[in-house]
């Protein structure tokens, strides 16, 4: 786990959106994937620098992580994923949480097994 600095203090409206971005995640909760939440911050808030950072981060993670997850179904059949579809679900929800409280308070955050599919 990585803490970025932002290069200017965010403001309070820039936190804000930032720790949305992460925060939104949990769309998924209602039946929608958790990177429609992220993208959606993401497009709304693409001109302010550090709600947009957080929002691409928070995009690149939960694609990653549903990639994980299906890897992790699929290995079901190799009885593996028994184990590794509890412990995906519990990061991401751990991570999420983390990245949320970071970005509130102002700290940029990159989570960790991420791959960069948006820079």
């Amino acid at each position: 786990m990585t803490t970025t600095t932002p290069a200017s203090t965010p403001t309070t409206n820039e936190r804000n959106w930032g720790a949305m971005a992460h925060l939104s995640a949990f769309v998924q909760f209602i039946g929608i994937p958790a990177f429609v939440g992220p993208l959606a911050v993401w497009i709304l808030k693409r001109d302010e620098a550090y709600a947009a950072q957080q929002a691409k981060e928070a995009l690149n993670f939960n694609i990653s992580m549903a990639i994980y997850f299906v890897a992790s179904l699929l290995a079901i059949i190799l009885l593996v994923g028994i184990v590794l579809v509890p412990v995906v679900a519990i990061a991401w929800f751990i991570l999420v949480i983390m990245a949320t409280v970071k970005a509130s308070n102002g700290e940029g955050y990159e989570y960790p097994m991420t791959i960069r599919f948006i820079d």
